[in-house]
């Protein structure tokens, strides 16, 4: 368990997973019975290329977090771009399980210091009675 709790830490897993999930939810949407499946928009071909691609590039996020920010742009267009195609994007849910997972991969920042202990620091540098470094907050 603790190797998979390191190799989520070094990449934006929870945004892949979602991006991954929406991508997923989308494609089950489209194979729902007859009765339940609206027919907006253009169907056939892209009803079903969007939401593969999403899963696709849930992956990618997930196996080369080197190229997240171009994988969480196309991530949201995918993702909106399933709104007119795949049942109003999964019954909304895929749609915005794919939105917040692409944004939440675009957003991460590798090797940052977690929260709790630059504010340790910046205590502690101001009981010293000096001006925290690189905390980007005046002293």
């Amino acid at each position: 368990m603790n190797g998979f709790r390191r190799w989520t830490a070094r990449r934006p897993f929870p945004g892949g997973l979602l991006l991954f999930l929406g991508g997923a939810e989308i494609l089950v949407t489209m194979k729902a019975p007859l009765p339940v499946i609206l027919h907006i928009g253009m169907q056939g071909l892209a009803g079903y290329l969007l939401p593969t691609l999403m899963v696709l590039i849930g992956l990618l996020i997930l196996f080369n977090p080197t190229q997240r920010l171009f994988y969480s742009i196309i991530g949201v267009l995918l993702s909106l771009g399933t709104w007119p195609t795949s049942n109003l994007g999964g019954f909304l849910v895929g749609l915005l399980l794919g939105v917040v997972g692409s944004c939440l991969a675009f957003g991460w920042v590798p090797d940052q210091e977690p929260r709790k202990a630059r504010r340790q620091r910046r205590r502690a540098a101001r009981a010293a009675g000096r001006p925290p470094l690189h905390t980007g907050e005046p002293a």
